[in-house]
């Protein structure tokens, strides 16, 4: 181990102490390892400091983590001078968009994440058909999907709240009607009863954002019983932020269940101040008894479809009726000066870059800031983001400029902070490169660890360990991940915590990371020196009894 390297674990809590308590010889079995790590300062994932130790894994599992393994293996990983953590668990995870049409998961797996969260922002795979349909999935039959998949990495999936809506109600802004919330609540009571590990709401976008908040209470009791937590896409980030704590503290209240804030944020300069505040209601809650957490990715921009600057009531319907309600005589100066306050908000149309177009004519566009682009092409930033909206169907992506990095730093290191990519799925070559992504998506955890950790020091590395593994597990009820212990799953990651990095950049997103030697997904290598090895052994996920 480099002097560097014992520094800098022994600085973030790494130092070699404690060895006595860890046991020095394997059970009386001595049974043979498949997988040795041998060397590493280990940590368990709980936020306690690491300890020089081995482990060893058979099968899926892990057999053994002792100071020294005498037994030999199959493949022995050295991880002298590195760190050893549990597989990164992806609280919020779009990554699922991309698995079937690239199981391997490159920009996953190239992380150190092991497990992905998804069903986020209250859209999720199930319910599938058309309204008023009979499903044509179940959550039973979409985990034997994934486990069809040969996918790289484990999938959990929360049901969405705004997928069951607009298979029962279907796109209208209107209350459900009392049947219709019954017909809602046995499809959640259907999810977590086959694996659902929560349920998700995504109240900025249609149709979800058309539900009451007694809509949302009812659709979550269902959770209540099982402990899982009802995930949400706020209704409102920036300026109506505190309301829309409020309101989710009210329907997490109210259903008797966990609440997990989606990607919290302060959205705007003028709401920056507002974190203080966010955090006493939080607190207050939990010193009422309710059980308050939340998760942020590591960035100060986010990425969204871009009629999401467009008041949501003018989404109502569907793309069609959106786009002629820009043009109705009625509606459409309305659009035009809410859209314009909303871009204000943000500091303007070059805080807006085009992440993705459909069609094919205006790829051109993607990685410009909107208002360059514009101004570039002789148009008004306005009409060039309905044209592109218009050439491609609506379906257009952004990344917003919108947040502040102390109160990022404030957000991970907060007690009751965890880490999540809110990313897809990518790689640098093949089917899933694709459009001009947020860098998140290739760069979160390892960011967190480089920037937040090594040079920001906002949180210590067993902080940062455990927002990524073992909090994020058990707010899931995923009990066999997320630490490191003999009888757990053989999901581990290794890296050097002196230089572990993100590379993926808002210019140039399509980079690996570096730093991370090993993954190790179910006891199989996924990652070894940068190769890609192994069989690939991801598998659902669902939470414990």
């Amino acid at each position: 181990m480099t002097t560097s390297r014992r520094s800098f674990l022994r600085t973030t809590g790494g130092a070699l102490l404690g060895l006595a308590c860890v046991p020095a010889v394997l059970p009386a079995s001595r049974r043979r390892a498949d997988i040795i790590i041998r060397g590493g300062t280990v940590f368990d994932g709980m936020g306690t400091p690491g300890i020089e130790s081995d482990i060893a894994m058979t099968g899926a599992w892990i057999s053994a983590v002792a100071r020294r393994i005498p037994d030999r293996a199959a493949l022995e990983i050295d991880a002298r001078g590195l760190a050893v953590a549990p597989g990164f668990i992806d609280i919020h995870s779009h990554a699922d968009g991309s698995l079937f049409q690239d199981p391997r998961a490159e920009s996953v797996i190239r992380q150190g994440v092991t497990t992905i969260v998804v069903g986020q922002d209250g859209s999720s795979r199930v319910p599938g058909g058309g309204r008023g349909e009979q499903p044509s999935e179940s959550f039973n039959a979409l985990f034997a999907r994934f486990d069809g998949a040969s996918s790289a990495v484990n999938v959990a999936s929360m049901i969405g709240l705004g997928t069951v809506r607009g298979f029962v109600v279907g796109g209208a802004d209107r209350p459900a009607t009392p049947d219709e919330i019954r017909r809602m609540t046995a499809l959640v009571e259907r999810a977590v009863a086959e694996g659902a590990c929560g349920a998700s709401s995504g109240l900025e976008y249609t149709p979800g954002g058309f539900a009451t908040r007694d809509e949302l209470i009812a659709l979550c009791r269902p959770l209540a019983a099982r402990r899982l937590p009802y995930a949400t896409h706020m209704r409102n980030e920036d300026d109506r932020l505190l309301d829309s704590i409020d309101e989710s503290i009210a329907v997490a209240r109210g259903a008797g269940c966990p609440l997990q804030i989606s990607h919290l944020k302060t959205q705007g300069p003028r709401n920056w101040g507002k974190l203080d505040e966010v955090f006493a209601r939080v607190e207050g809650a939990v010193r009422d008894g309710l059980d308050v957490a939340f998760d942020r990715y590591p960035y100060i921009a986010y990425q969204t479809g871009l009629t999401n600057l467009f008041p949501i009531w003018s989404r109502e319907g569907g793309t069609a009726a959106f786009l002629a309600r820009i043009d109705a005589s009625d509606t459409g100066a309305r659009i035009r000066a809410e859209t314009l306050a909303k871009v204000a908000l943000i500091g303007g149309w070059d805080n807006v870059m085009i992440a993705n177009v459909s069609n094919a004519a205006d790829t051109r566009a993607e990685g410009a800031r909107l208002g360059s682009y514009a101004a570039s092409q002789g148009v008004d930033p306005y009409e060039m983001a309905v044209g592109l909206l218009r050439r491609s169907g609506g379906s257009v992506g952004m990344v917003g400029f919108a947040m502040s990095e102390e109160n990022l730093d404030r957000i991970l290191a907060h007690p009751r902070g965890m880490v999540c990519s809110d990313g897809g799925g990518y790689a640098v070559s093949g089917p899933t490169r694709s459009g001009h992504p947020h860098p998140r998506g290739l760069g979160s955890f390892p960011r967190v660890l480089a920037r937040y950790v090594r040079e920001r020091r906002a949180l210590t590395l067993p902080q940062a360990i455990n927002k990524m593994t073992a909090l994020p597990a058990s707010r899931l009820r995923i009990a066999d991940r997320g630490r490191l212990a003999t009888g757990l799953a053989g999901d581990v990651v290794v890296f050097d915590p002196a230089t572990v990095t993100d590379r993926a950049t808002y210019a140039e997103p399509f980079q690996y990371p570096t730093g991370i030697k090993a993954v190790l997904v179910n006891g199989t290598v996924a990652l070894l020196d940068d190769a890609r090895d192994g069989k690939p052994a991801g598998r659902s996920v669902r939470p414990s009894a």
